[in-house]
């Protein structure tokens, strides 16, 4: 049975939701970081959303959507952090019992933010998808309602949202550069910025260590790479999936990998150029800008800061 594909119509219908109970975060021109990139570079800053990423978006969206079914039934998902706060978060909004299985390993910022917000945290695996196994077997188990992390159609329509205010704010934009963890936020830029502008360019981001999506769209089949080595919490799943895969083949103009090393400093380079504080991955992009800055010099670009919760020891490290 294949999966429903995402609509730009049904993004805006999204939004309709989203401004509900979201504030539109500010799209920022970054003088310094353009400087650095000989590029107008502008800031997304979804790291100042109330749990601290865009995953938020299309957790709203689908809590609303499902909300009768969600209260019968409560939910379960998995998550390697901020896809958790987004459904915790929704859930709380909306007085609905949400279980959250996390893999070990994954930052305790993000354990206990998930914990606030009045979710149950059930730890297991050592990856996304031994986390997602076991999330599978709850549902099955007890008849939680599942939330599939990254093959919900729902999930993508509330994230688009975060492309349709980049547009309306910025038109003339040449190029986004995107990273992909499970693909939302990325697919949903490809409806979105080709279905409006089909010039924009739209390159994704994948951590050298995790890069099942890179080799699957380059190879046009669902990779499993058996296990991630990168800190970029965010972006470590260690296979590809269906939905962003049929949504970006044809559509998705490049991707990057970026190392470790080079999102640390641009997780620096965010901090001391514009007073963003990103996560790994949320700095990703940022990483891809520089180590292909001279394919954009001269355009306007937007470098969406995706996430902000990094250990504050970590960050302290980073510092």
């Amino acid at each position: 049975m294949s999966i429903r594909i995402p609509t730009l119509a049904e993004i805006f219908a999204a939004r309709l939701v989203v401004d509900k109970y979201l504030k539109r975060t500010p799209l920022m021109y970054a003088k310094r970081l353009s400087m650095e990139l000989g590029c107008e570079a502008y800031l997304k800053l979804e790291n100042l959303q109330p749990v601290g990423s865009f995953k938020v978006r299309g957790g709203i969206n689908y809590m609303y959507r499902m909300r009768e079914e969600a209260e019968k039934r409560g939910i379960v998902t998995a998550s390697t952090g901020n896809h958790a706060q987004s459904i915790a978060y929704s859930g709380s909004l909306f007085g609905i019992e949400t279980i959250i299985v996390m893999p070990n390993g994954i930052s305790q910022v993000k354990v206990d933010a998930v914990k606030s917000l009045g979710a149950r945290v059930i730890m297991q695996g050592n990856y996304f998808e031994e986390a997602f196994q076991y999330a599978m077997k709850l549902s099955t188990d007890k008849g939680h309602l599942l939330v599939h992390p990254i093959n919900e159609p729902l999930l993508y329509e509330g994230v688009g949202t975060m492309h349709l205010e980049v547009f309306e704010e910025l038109p003339d934009m040449d190029v986004e550069v995107h990273p992909i963890g499970g693909g939302s936020g990325a697919a949903s830029a490809c409806i979105v910025y080709k279905g409006l502008k089909p010039s924009i360019t739209v390159i994704g981001v994948q951590a050298e260590g995790a890069p099942a999506f890179y080799q699957s769209w380059k190879t046009g089949k669902l990779v499993s790479t058996g296990g991630v080595k990168t800190k970029a919490e965010g972006l470590a799943a260690s296979m590809a999936y269906e939905l962003p895969l049929n949504i970006m083949r044809g559509k998705l103009d490049d991707m990057v990998l970026v190392s470790d090393d080079e999102m640390t400093r641009a997780i620096q380079t965010l901090l001391f150029t514009s007073g963003q504080v990103a996560e790994h991955a949320g700095a990703a992009a940022t990483a891809a800008a520089f180590k292909i800055r001279e394919r954009l010099k001269g355009k306007k670009v937007v470098l969406p800061i995706t996430g902000r919760n990094i250990q504050p020891e970590v960050l302290a490290e980073v510092v």
